[in-house]
């Protein structure tokens, strides 16, 4: 069983909400970072607090390694801490690294993040180097492994490059011409989509969706029916809500039945608890918040957000 296919049941059972922990010590509240011993036993505790607070309302949980890397090996040591706090619950995470090497170095970073101190269920991936630098990864497909494809992504430089036209002679096996896109022109990201949709009839579960699916972020409203009709067998990672300005109804557009895809948010959950101090009156509150307090505010936003997401897509008659 592919944990694609665990996570397939989680959104059927949880909804679709991945809570991502992108967590920068200022997003602890401050009394709780003081008594920290350091900045990364902040974040550790941080974190475990969401996690026991979101768990039934999240299919899964994101943790972008950057946000620890810049902590030094304490913030490594709370990166796999987190890890395997997730999966000790028996919840599923996706390690955010978007790797891209080939050959060796790609093995070497397999073996670093499927196995061992930094176990993960998902990475994240970069396929510009080419096909064969997916390949040592998919050798964990058998182990149930899973990897989430950048193919189209959800910030404003993604038209530098994910939307340059394929002249016919160019488009390699992505597919007919996406009529969603103007004049029909064929993008760069539709070439990718392509060749990672066949590759995930290769490694296909038993919901219909491939082991590695596809990062397609959710603020580019008017092409997402077409994207979920093109690439129906792609499991998504859905980024671009709230923050980058994605709404529920942008977010629903790319699920299928309400399914097919996890949509990710980080600061609207992981710093819900601020706007809510706020709410009580006095800078001075905001001193006196403790973990209860942010991980209650970062429960009621990961509800909220998957309760909106399942509205829309009733509405859109997604469900």
């Amino acid at each position: 069983m592919y944990n694609m296919d665990r996570l397939y049941e989680a959104v059927a059972e949880r909804g679709p909400v991945c809570v991502g922990l992108d967590t920068a010590p200022g997003y602890v509240p401050p009394g709780e970072r003081r008594r920290a011993g350091s900045d990364a036993e902040a974040v550790l505790a941080f974190n475990r607090a969401i996690v026991d607070a979101t768990a039934d309302r999240a299919a899964c949980f994101k943790v972008q390694i950057a946000y620890y890397e810049a902590m030094g090996i304490p913030g490594l040591r709370a990166y796999a801490r987190t890890l395997s706090y997730i999966r000790g619950r028996g919840s599923l995470v996706i390690a955010d690294i978007k790797r891209g090497d080939i050959a060796d170095t790609a093995g070497q970073y397999a073996k670093a993040h499927f196995e061992g101190d930094f176990e993960a269920d998902f990475v994240t991936l970069s396929p510009y180097m080419g096909m064969d630098s997916l390949e040592p990864w998919l050798a964990y497909a058998g182990r149930g492994k899973g990897a989430f494809v950048l193919v189209r992504t959800s910030n404003r430089g993604m038209r530098d490059f994910e939307y340059l036209e394929l002249a016919d002679s160019a488009a390699g096996t992505g597919g007919p011409r996406d009529p969603a896109d103007k004049g029909g022109a064929r993008r760069l990201y539709h070439a990718v989509g392509g060749r990672l949709a066949e590759l995930a009839g290769s490694l296909g579960g038993r919901y219909g969706y491939g082991a590695f699916g596809a990062v397609l972020g959710c603020t580019e409203r008017d092409e997402a029916a077409a994207i979920r009709s093109r690439y129906g067998n792609l499991f998504f990672l859905i980024p671009g809500y709230g923050a980058q300005g994605g709404a529920a109804e942008d977010a629903a557009l790319l699920l299928r039945e309400g399914n097919g895809g996890v949509v990710n948010a980080s600061r609207s959950i992981l710093k819900a608890w601020t706007g809510k101090a706020a709410g009580k009156g006095s800078a001075a509150d905001a001193e006196t918040v403790d973990h209860a307090f942010a991980a209650e505010a970062a429960r009621e936003a990961a509800g909220a957000m998957r309760d909106a997401i399942r509205k829309a897509a009733a509405e859109q008659n997604l469900m």
